[in-house]
């Protein structure tokens, strides 16, 4: 295949074990955990866990990512879309209450498939993106995801670009928010889990307090009051591959927590958010290809 899914329409050539271009992923998914996850919003985790597959490679190239392992070092083992299937119903099997797909945008052409066949258990379907995505490609997955799980990490070029190489990060981010929310509407809940709609993460940065409340800006203006869930995000962890990035060697000072969630109150932003001792690298999933 010729590959233009996401944003960066690099047309890389992609067949079924090799890929090259910005992902360097192939054709036939990459997967590096499937499990039982407990540290998502607690309306997607549930009592027993979100069923999570981790999928390899990224569109992205945030300086500051904590899967590295999987985003760009490319571990991960090739799945035909067969054995992917398995793995949602070992999921679902485990009591998973939902089937949570991470990072999949490189595998849309695939995930588009395998989601055309019946969900295990009857679980909703989680797309959990960086929101770095084409509208017109996810128009291929309508009717086949009941919750999209986007970051909306900036909304201005020039912090997109230094962070995460995508300076069309917010224009595409914010296209592909709005057409999530054209699929599935307002956020729909069922005894505490969510069933249909949109969740929107966005994961503070250090010394990016004034960009957080941008972000929220613009969520306010775009949608009615409740119709998507936001998540406000504490959990930066440094790690390596900073050494041009000085001001996020550290993690979030608790002053930028407060001035970020005083924020989201006062906007009545409904959602969650994240409390600092979710911070650390022990947090960091184990890729060791569990499940799978």
């Amino acid at each position: 295949m010729i590959c233009t899914l996401c944003p960066r329409q690099c047309r890389a050539l992609r067949d079924e074990t090799h890929g090259e271009g910005f992902c360097q992923m192939p054709a036939l998914p990459v997967c590096a955990r499937a499990t039982l996850h407990l540290w998502e919003e607690p309306c997607l985790s549930g009592k027993a866990g979100a069923g999570t597959v981790f999928f390899s490679g990224c569109t992205l190239g945030c300086v500051f990512c904590q899967n590295r392992s999987i985003s760009r070092e490319n571990f991960g083992k090739t799945l035909t879309e067969d054995e992917l299937y398995a793995a949602f119903q070992r999921l679902a099997d485990q009591g998973a209450s939902c089937i949570e797909l991470v990072t999949p945008t490189q595998f849309t052409h695939v995930l588009s498939r395998v989601l055309e066949r019946p969900v295990p258990n009857g679980l909703p379907v989680v797309w959990n993106s960086g929101g770095y995505e084409r509208a017109d490609v996810l128009k291929t997955l309508e009717g086949k995801v009941d919750v999209y799980l986007p970051d909306l990490k900036y909304v201005t070029p020039e912090i997109a670009a230094k962070y995460s190489g995508a300076e069309d990060y917010p224009m595409a981010a914010q296209a592909a928010i709005l057409e999530m929310y054209r699929q599935r509407g307002p956020a729909r809940l069922e005894n505490g889990l969510l069933k249909s709609g949109v969740l929107i993460r966005h994961l503070i940065l250090p010394g990016q307090v004034n960009e957080a409340k941008r972000v929220m800006d613009w969520i306010a203006e775009a949608f009615p009051t409740g119709a998507v869930l936001f998540s406000l995000m504490a959990q930066y962890t440094p790690v390596g591959g900073l050494d041009g990035f000085p001001e996020l060697r550290r993690p979030l000072r608790p002053s930028e927590l407060r001035a970020a969630r005083a924020y989201m109150e006062n906007l009545g932003l409904p959602g969650y958010v994240q409390e600092l001792d979710a911070v650390g690298e022990g947090f960091i999933p184990a890729f060791d290809l569990t499940g799978l």
